[in-house]
């Protein structure tokens, strides 16, 4: 499982001209459910995304978590992060899981986010064609992946 986790100032999803989901002062999570990943992945990302300390501190470093700034979360489903671009010019995205082995795991991880005791945690639509604006703090961006931790 892939995250890429940028600090935001705001962030918002629009599906058909329609708000989704929004956040503020926190985090844009796009999530990748790669095949074979299970639960404990997504426990593993969920455990360490709350308390990564990217927010600064009164001293300017950047030492508190978005759990320590109350901050909210954003989450979007995000396939392309399994893409493969090794060969030729055209992306494969055969590594991404199906559907009906991603939303489980997707909702699982924003599930466990909100039992961490994030303020907010709202998501966009699995599968849909999404708008996403943000204003990335900083810039600060992560990239995860369960595998690796």
């Amino acid at each position: 499982m892939k995250a890429v986790i940028q600090r935001v100032s705001y962030a918002k999803c629009v599906i058909e001209g329609e708000l989704k989901g929004k956040c503020e002062n926190g985090f844009m999570i796009l999530l990748g459910v790669v095949e074979g990943d299970t639960r404990e992945d997504a426990e593993k990302l969920a455990k360490k995304i709350p308390v990564l300390r990217i927010f600064e501190d009164d001293n300017g470093k950047m030492n508190r978590s978005c759990l320590d700034v109350n901050g909210e979360m954003l989450v979007i489903s995000q396939f392309t992060l399994a893409a493969d671009c090794s060969h030729g010019r055209r992306p494969s995205f055969t590594a991404a899981a199906p559907p009906s082995e991603a939303v489980p795991l997707y909702e699982y991880f924003v599930e466990l986010l909100r039992e961490a005791g994030v303020k907010s945690v709202e998501t966009g639509e699995f599968g849909a064609d999404m708008q996403i604006e943000l204003v990335n703090d900083g810039p600060v961006t992560i990239i995860l992946d369960s595998k690796e931790l």
